[in-house]
């Protein structure tokens, strides 16, 4: 049965071994991060460790044998079952490949840079944008990821501004 009380996760993704300190207030509070590759060095781990437990999947610019990170990572929080993945081994990850090649209620995923959150299915599909150097004309951004009651709603959380509701939220039910 599902949980009522709320867990927060932070997302985030292609950190590329630069943390901004604005990191530690958008993702403040949360219980858990979710780290959808590209970290790109233990330093940025040990860093968001000090805000939550850490778990985050190998990107295709990190170490491939390195220990702290996974393939992909899948929790059932909440009775949400989040699957993340960096998304480079689908190419150009989409949110429809993304859907047809993995289960799970949230996916959660890297590698483009750009902050998505879209809802297929009753099922929930989020990039968290890249924190890390900025790139292309795209604002360093995390994510959000509430859940309670069976259900999950994501926000993106810009690290240039403020943390306020993003423009970017979506929920599964």
């Amino acid at each position: 049965m599902p949980s009522r009380r709320a867990t927060v996760v932070g997302l985030i993704s292609d950190t590329h071994g630069l943390l901004r300190p604005g990191v530690h207030t958008a993702l403040a509070g949360v219980s858990l991060i979710l780290h959808a590759g590209d970290v790109g060095g233990d330093d940025v781990l040990d860093e968001l460790g000090l805000i939550a437990p850490v778990q985050a999947v190998c990107g295709n610019t990190d170490t491939p044998d390195d220990p702290r990170l996974s393939r992909e990572v899948v929790r059932d929080i909440g009775g949400v079952i989040i699957h993340v993945s960096h998304g480079h081994e689908l190419g150009q990850p989409t949110p429809e490949a993304l859907l047809a090649r993995y289960a799970g209620d949230v996916l959660v995923y890297g590698h483009t840079h750009r902050a998505l959150a879209v809802k297929a299915a009753g099922r929930l599909v989020v990039n968290p944008g890249a924190a890390g150097p900025r790139r292309f004309d795209i604002e360093p951004c995390v994510a959000r990821l509430t859940i309670a009651g069976g259900r999950a709603d994501v926000e993106i959380v810009p690290l240039t501004s403020p943390h306020t509701l993003g423009e970017h939220h979506a929920s599964s039910s």
